[in-house]
Parts: structure tokens; sequence; C-alpha cells
């Protein structure tokens, strides 16, 4: 009889890349390939940054929790430091530190920590209802009688932006700006340049809040008892408006598209909104892999080493599935899973994120009852990149139905009213001062033509 041999150990690439489209097509094949080096395995983020990837969810959860022997601060990232990583690499903007609540550690996490959960904290379930409606209500006329749209491009990608310059309190201008830098990160549109310009727009919001301020985020953080500096504010801002525009767009995107499949798949037959969002924490989290750590010394993470200094990712959607975890997730609870992060550096914004969701996805499903997918589920396609999982497009169809609501909204309501509603502040007799790469565009853009509606 002849002997048997052992089988093959699973090949792993020395540098799994996690760009291009064989990764978008297919994470979860990924995160199996590398479970098979351990809790966590070498990964290339994009072109030239490498990184180590953490798969395993007690590995996940336990560097969340370590603030010993991991740090926030990318300072300690040695091939930046040493400039083996080029400035305009298109991974900096999203890895490179800024002076805010997510790249830093100690005593300075733990101020800005309460400066920021402090001023979300003022935004209720009421408050953000309400600003969400009228700006649902203006995206979905904008196609309501075309019987056809992308709810992706054209409306869960814009309802984030267009909310956070309401929530924030930017004016049309600044507004305008914003929207269009964030657009061009996340797009990888000249990121650098778009990167500067962001910055530009929110010292100009810092500084016109610093004169007037209102009932917003902005204002709230100026007059925190932490003593925010301007540069300190901006950095917040960043965070807070970047990091939030982008995983809202992909968690009511993925849950659209889970709810709108119980007619193909059948995996969204019969569930409630909340259950989609919580099926997508778990299996497709909206940030699949981020919360860079730096070991502050060489480290043994399960049998894999982790050389000190060297990037760290957590690997939120790997980690959610580990199979290990699987007959444990029914008696885990719902809130188990690691889309909002944990520890000292869990995501701030967990509540207001939820109930934006939920709203964005009751407005859009109430308006147009008899939504279904225009293509066939597996035809959809997956957008690159080692952040997030992100729907490219979400083509659909539906009853022509014609775009009155945000028309009867501004009609039946005095331009304070419907101000005080929205919380857009009215028009002021004196604009303040526009940054001059706002002040070239002659043309309206998103934000401007959304605050038209609610002015006589």
């Amino acid at each position: 009889m002849e002997s048997q041999q052992p089988a093959a150990p699973v090949a792993v690439p020395s540098r799994c890349p996690l760009y291009g489209q064989d990764f978008a097509a297919d994470p979860h094949g990924v995160y199996d390939k590398l479970r098979a080096a351990g809790p966590a395995a070498p990964v290339e983020l994009v072109p030239g940054v490498d990184a180590t990837l953490v798969v395993d969810y007690r590995a996940a959860r336990s560097v969340l929790q370590n603030t010993r022997d991991f740090g926030r601060d990318s300072r300690h990232w040695k091939a930046l430091a040493e400039g083996r990583i080029a400035p305009d690499n298109p991974a900096v903007p999203m890895m490179a530190r800024r002076g805010n609540v997510m790249f830093s550690d100690g005593a300075v996490h733990l101020r800005l920590r309460k400066a920021v959960t402090e001023s979300l904290d003022r935004l209720n379930v009421r408050r953000i209802r309400r600003d969400v409606e009228p700006i649902a209500a203006h995206l979905i006329d904008q196609f309501s009688e075309r019987g056809r749209a992308d709810l992706l491009n054209d409306y869960a990608k814009l309802l984030p932006l267009l909310l956070f310059n309401s929530l924030f309190g930017c004016p049309p201008g600044i507004g305008d700006q914003f929207t269009r830098c964030m657009s061009a990160m996340f797009e990888g549109r000249d990121a650098v340049r778009a990167n500067e310009e962001l910055t530009a727009c929110l010292m100009e919001l810092v500084a016109l809040k610093r004169r007037e301020p209102g009932d917003d985020v902005t204002s709230w953080l100026i007059q925190h008892p932490a003593g925010l500096t301007d540069q300190e504010l901006i950095d917040q801002l960043a965070l807070l408006m970047g990091t939030g525009v982008e995983p809202e767009r992909n968690l009511i995107g993925s849950a659209l598209l889970l709810l709108l499949s119980r007619g193909s798949s059948g995996r969204g037959a019969g569930m409630l909104i909340d259950e989609a969002l919580d099926h997508v924490l778990w299996n497709n989290p909206p940030i699949a892999n981020y919360a860079t750590h730096y070991p502050l010394r060489d480290i043994d993470l399960g049998g894999v080493h982790v050389e000190a200094d060297t990037p760290l990712v957590i690997s939120f959607g790997g980690a959610n599935n580990d199979p290990t975890l699987r007959a444990a997730r029914q008696s885990l609870s719902k809130g188990a899973h690691l889309a909002w992060g944990a520890g000292s550096h869990a995501c701030p914004a967990k509540s207001p994120a939820t109930v934006i969701a939920q709203t964005a996805i009751e407005a859009i499903l109430n308006a147009l009852p008899d939504l279904v997918l225009d293509v066939p589920e597996e035809e959809l396609q997956w957008r690159p990149g080692p952040f997030h999982r992100a729907l490219a497009t979400l083509p659909v169809r539906f009853t022509p139905t014609p775009g009155t609501r945000v028309a009867a909204l501004a009609g039946t309501r005095g331009e304070a009213d419907a101000a005080q509603r929205t919380h857009v502040p009215a028009a002021p007799a004196v604009p303040p001062p526009v940054p001059p790469q706002v002040a070239k565009q002659a043309k309206k853009g998103l934000w401007s033509t959304f605050l038209d509606i609610f002015r006589v």
C-alpha cells in the first residue's frame, strides 16, 4: 500500500495585495487564505505600502484594547519617517498623522476624545432625523420621475455629504467646497491637492464659527472646555466629517442591497431595517480594514512576528467572519462585532451613524415602495481599495412618482421655519469671507442647490 502524503500547506503570498478588482470582488476569499498564516498575515495595502493584517477576531480585539504595546500615532511608522513612502502615495492621506483623536495616545487622546464625544452626544435622535428627512426628500425628488436610479451615486453617496454640511454648520460656499474635496479624496482624484483644499476649507469654517457660533457640532467643539486650538479643531473636523461620509455611504448602500436582494437571493426576505444594518456590520462592514496600530516593540501575535514601528491593520471584515467565531455568534450580543472598533479608540459616532442610516433607508423605501434591483445581484461591482467595502453602483427601477415632496415642504413653511427644522443658517446680510478656491467656482454646488429649496 502506498503511503499517503501529507496535505500541502495552503500557499499564502509573501505580500497579499489588498488593491485591485480581484480583492474587491472576493475579499472574504482573501481573508480565508491569509488565515493559513495565522491570526495575522503580511499584505500590501497599495503598491509600496506594506502592513500586517489581523484577520482573527480574538487577536483583533486584543490589539484594539491594548494601549501598552500598540500606539495609534503614525509618527511611529518607520517607512514613512525614513522617506520610503512617497508623500503622494494614495495611502498617505488615510494613514499619515493628523492631530486628531484617531492618531493620538495617552493624555492627549483622552482630552480630544472627551471634546469629540461630548459634542457628538448633543446630536439626539430627533435632531438627526429632522436633518436627514428633507435631504432625503430632496435627493429622491431628483430621480423619482425617471423610474430608474443609481441608489449609490444618486442617493447614498450624496446624503451624508449634504447632511454633514448641515450638522457641522457649513454655509453654502464652504459646504460646496467640502463636498467636492471629500468626493475627490475618496475617489482617488488628486487626493493630495484635495486634502490641502479640505484643510483650507475647514480653516475658513472654524474662523466663521468663532465669529458666529451656531447650533452645530463645529460650534460645540469650539465651545468645549477642552479649549481646542484652531489646528486641533481642523484636525477633529477632518476626521469627523471625512470618516463619517464614506462609511455612512457604504452602510446605507450595502443595507439597501441586502433588503432589495430578497427577490433574487432571498437573503433579505422579511428583514427589518435594523436587522439589515446589523447583518452588514457583521459580514461586510463599511470600513473593512483600518484602525492602524504600530507595535512599540517587536511583537509575537499568536506565532506571527510583527516588527516594531510597522503598520498593523485590523481587518474588521476578516475578524468578524473568523470561522472560529461562527459557532458562537448566535450567543453573542448584536454589538459584539468589531465594525465600530473596540477599546478606547472605538468609534464615538456609533449612535448618530446608525440613526442616519436607518432614517435614510426608511425614507427611500417609504417614498418608492416597489424598488427592485435593475440588474442581477451577481453583476454588481464593488469599488477596489484596501480600506472599504463599497458598492460602485446600485441600479434600481420603480414606478415613476411625481417629485413634489420637497416643493410641498418648502411651500408650507416660511424661510425661518425651514431653516430651523433643518438647522440651515439663514443667509447673512454680509457673506463671510470665502476661500479663493471657492470664489473661483461660478457654478453652484450640491449644498447651495439644496439650500435654495428652503429660501423664498
